[in-house]
């Protein structure tokens, strides 16, 4: 959850992101939800992070299905 997607995709990108995205080598964005209130966007991420992988793959398949880097879309 941010406020500033496209700083933190740049963290991220530069290994300064959360411990998940480098151990993973996670630095395409392929998935990015607007909520109007910071209560619902943290709702959100907790349930997402609680979800199984193959249900989040198939959420990004339904929104992005050529897993394309979403990042020139933000900046």
């Amino acid at each position: 959850m941010t406020a500033n997607l496209a700083a933190r995709v740049w963290q991220h990108r530069g290994d300064e992101g959360s411990a998940h995205c480098r151990k993973y080598g996670i630095r395409t964005l392929v998935l990015a939800e607007h909520h109007d209130d910071i209560e619902t966007a943290i709702r959100r991420e907790k349930a997402l992070k609680a979800w199984r992988t193959q249900w989040k793959h198939r959420l990004i398949a339904e929104s992005n299905p050529k897993w394309r880097d979403l990042f020139d879309d933000i900046v």
